[in-house]
């Protein structure tokens, strides 16, 4: 999981409002907290105490736009986890959770930045890049910004009509899908693993070299994405990664 280090953070009480399906094996969880200051990009501890006083923690990104009414974290059931399996099974409105956060300083963007940014993630991977994008779509940000995301199927990919409706409303957002498993329907769309080839081939299409680049996703999609990535000519130093796994 991600570095949850951070001195001086304390255990915060959290509400479940609601829960909502997102794909065959993900969920959003809605939590009523505060939590000031966080940005686009951040994450969350959180830990859950069973009867018997056990306790368990782990880090989720925050997927909701900074200063939202409701704190979103997007949980996939990994069915050899400790946390996901029991927040999928058991966890219902009105719980409380205890949260930790906001964590974080290298992953944020901030609608300041205007140069363009490229997003790449796989799976649950999105979830911070799904709270920059909706945070760019508030800010009104027109600077150059795309998102490659890959999925097995299309309907693994999370958010994934709200996503196609930012970037209907964005004519600065381009978002590119990659399907694993099925083809997509969608003409601009991939039907492969992200690697070389289909980074440059992105780029192309896009016309911009990304003075920032975020990966999120797991272990085994972080290190060969960036390896694609630093193959075709981005910068090492402006790619920043978020792993999990």
């Amino acid at each position: 999981m991600k570095d949850s280090t951070s001195p001086g953070r304390r255990w915060t009480p959290a509400i479940v409002t609601r829960i909502e399906r997102r794909t065959p094996s993900v969920i959003s969880l809605f939590l009523l907290v505060e939590i000031p200051g966080s940005l686009a990009g951040q994450h969350v501890d959180i830990r859950l105490t069973a009867p018997d006083g056990y306790q368990a923690q782990r880090s989720y990104s925050i997927a909701s736009a900074p200063g939202s009414d409701e704190l979103e974290l997007i949980v996939e059931r990994l069915d050899d986890g400790e946390v996901s399996p029991y927040v999928h099974e058991f966890v219902q409105p009105g719980d409380t959770i205890d949260i930790r956060g906001p964590i974080g300083g290298h992953f944020i963007w901030e609608a300041t930045f205007e140069q363009p940014v490229l997003l790449v993630a796989a799976g649950s991977g999105a979830a911070p890049l799904i709270s920059i994008l909706r945070h760019r779509l508030e800010s009104k940000s027109g600077s150059p910004m795309l998102l490659l995301y890959s999925a097995r199927t299309w309907d693994d990919v999370i958010c994934r009509d709200e996503l196609l409706d930012i970037a209907k409303l964005d004519s600065a957002l381009q978002i590119m899908l990659t399907l694993t498993r099925l083809q997509s329907t969608r003409p601009a769309d991939f039907n492969r693993r992200i690697d070389s080839g289909l980074v440059e081939e992105t780029l192309q299409r896009w016309g911009h070299i990304p003075a920032r680049t975020y990966v999120c996703g797991s272990n085994d999609f972080v290190d060969p994405a960036t390896t694609a990535l630093i193959a075709n000519g981005i910068p090492a130093p402006s790619i920043r990664t978020e792993r999990y796994g």
